[in-house]
Parts: structure tokens; sequence; C-alpha cells
């Protein structure tokens, strides 16, 4: 795997340094069309942690309106940069797992940990072999429920186990701006945002 840059991996998508620049990491997720990737630190020789689209959401609206760095600034910044500054010292280990490890172990991992994404990392080599989501775990087991023992809960409606969200709903309206969007992303640290009409009428996703 080439760590000199931003490259396609196996099934990891792409595979950054943190010395990169903002611009460049962006454009090549955009490219690779993937939401997440793990970033090499080339002095310590190891996987650091990862860079999200939430990241880059946080990038925009954090320096915005910041009287101190111009926006177009931004394209020059790197991304170790951003994690010093944003992180302040907060800096935590790269959560992962092995390919050796069950599937409740990814589960409880992701749950623990309040994470998305869980980089599974080849014991031997140190590659990221795959980035595991909850999307990939519940494609799973559709594909395979089948197969798989049914607990009673699946019986039950949503409305009796109170899975979602029923009270105060991040939502943006159609006149709201980009910014204002944005500030809702970061304040109520939510990954979508239905956005409605004047009459509340959902009209679509963001």
């Amino acid at each position: 795997m080439d760590r000199a840059g931003f490259t396609t991996s196996c099934g990891a998508g792409v595979d950054g340094v943190v010395c990169t620049q903002v611009k460049k990491a962006f454009l090549a997720m955009v490219a690779n069309g993937v939401r997440a990737a793990p970033l090499w630190n080339s002095k310590e020789q190891c996987f650091v942690g990862m860079l999200t689209i939430t990241d880059f959401i946080n990038i925009l609206h954090k320096y915005y309106t910041s009287p101190m760095v111009q926006i177009y600034q931004l394209e020059e910044h790197k991304i170790e940069t951003w994690r010093e500054s944003y992180l302040q010292g907060s800096l935590k280990k790269l959560v992962s797992i092995s390919p050796n490890d069950s599937l409740f172990d990814a589960v409880y991992s992701l749950i623990k940990n309040k994470i998305h994404r869980l980089p599974v990392i080849d014991p031997v080599t140190g590659n990221v072999l795959y980035i595991l989501t909850h999307k990939r775990i519940l494609k799973y087991l559709h594909l395979f429920a089948s197969k798989l023992s049914k607990p009673a809960f699946m019986k039950k409606t949503l409305g009796e186990l109170r899975i979602g969200t029923y009270r105060q709903v991040a939502l943006v309206e159609e006149t709201s701006t980009v910014f204002q969007a944005l500030t809702i992303f970061v304040s109520r640290r939510v990954s979508a945002l239905p956005v409605v009409n004047e009459l509340e009428s959902c009209c679509s996703e963001s």
C-alpha cells in the first residue's frame, strides 16, 4: 500500500497521511466515493486515526466565520494542523479490530467507543483490510437473516422498542443556508438532516 499520498486500498477506500493538505484529502475521498479514510503517520509508522466527512463539516464550520483564517487558506492547511488545533490534546488511540475478532466484538467496540467506522487491521502487515460500519453489519444480518436465530424483539415495532428519534428531531428548512445546516450538524452531532418546507412536510434528506 502506497502511503506517500492517497490511494485506493483493499476494501478500505483511501489511505491518507497526516501531512496531506485538507483540500487534497477531500478531493481524494470524493474521487474514490468514500466517506472515511484511515490516517497514516509517517513518523510513528502506524495508523493514528480516521478522517471522515464529519471532519470536513467541522473544518468548514469552524473557519467559515474565523477572523484569523480566510476560508480559501484552508486549501493549504494540513490534516495534522487541523487535528492538533481542533482536538487540542484530546487525541485518542485509533480503535480497530483484527479480522480474527468476532462480529459481536465488532458491534461491542462500535457501541462502547461511540464510533461509526471500525478499521479491520491485519495483525501481521499492519494494513487496513476493511472499514466496518453499521450499514455493512445490518446488510450482513439482512442477507443471512434466514440462517440466523431470531430474537423475540425482532417481532416488536420500532415504537415499542423506541428505536429512532421521536422528540426534538434536528431538521432544516428549504430556506436555510448551508452554514445554518453545518451548525446543526456540528451542534446536534447528527449525520443526516430532514429538509422540510413551510408546512413542515419532509422534502428530502441532507
